[in-house]
């Protein structure tokens, strides 16, 4: 049975793939590393792929089309999108954020520095510029999934009609949530230089 036609089996498929690549490649990099903190930091950013890529979607694609199949007089209209791919791809999207921050929250506590991070660096002296790095991203990502979970999906829920709600309260969920998943989007770039630059460098 081919793995590639079914989802799961294209996962499975690919972390098998991935296992045997850190089999054959073993030597010292490999001995000397920390295991369980770097299954953290691939779940991490696995996660995290996850959740910012449908981020991306939502807003370099989903919305645009969405807007221009509105003004399109006679065209097949968004009713597909809305029924059948907007739903999943916001299970998907709310728990990759879940997840994301679970894992990275998981990082964090395994280096001994969650308390740390989340006050900037600032409980050691002199400040923990790594500490201080990650952390703004840590606090970038806990507003993200704030927004994901408070603002986000709620209202979402008021367009795609899984709750029911009046004509005004839609289209006040429509600008609520089309706010909040802009601001993630802004949030993203400082958040990817932040959990990026604090091992290479702020900037990279």
């Amino acid at each position: 049975m081919n793995p590639l036609n079914s989802i799961v089996g294209t996962i499975v498929a690919g972390l098998v793939i991935a296992i045997v690549l850190v089999l054959v490649t073993a030597g010292s990099h490999i001995v000397g590393s920390m295991p369980v903190n770097s299954i953290i930091i691939w779940g991490h950013v696995f996660a995290g792929i996850v959740w910012i890529g449908l981020l991306y979607y939502f807003n370099f694609v989903q919305v645009p089309a969405l807007a221009a199949a509105a003004s399109d007089q006679g065209g097949p209209g968004g009713a597909g999108i809305t029924k059948y791919v907007a739903p999943r791809a916001l299970l998907w999207f709310r728990w990759g954020a879940v997840f994301t921050w679970l894992t990275g929250a998981a990082f964090l506590l395994h280096r001994g520095m969650l308390d740390d991070a989340f006050a900037l660096g600032m409980l050691t002296n002199p400040v923990n510029p790594y500490a201080m790095t990650i952390g703004i991203g840590a606090w970038l990502g806990t507003i993200m999934l704030f927004n994901v979970w408070v603002l986000i999906w709620p209202n979402q829920k008021k367009i795609l009609g899984l709750v029911e709600a009046s004509a005004d309260e839609i289209a006040k969920a429509r600008r609520v949530a089309f706010l909040a998943s802009r601001t993630n989007t802004m949030l993203s770039i400082p958040l990817i230089m932040s959990m990026v630059g604090a091992g290479h460098g702020f900037f990279m």
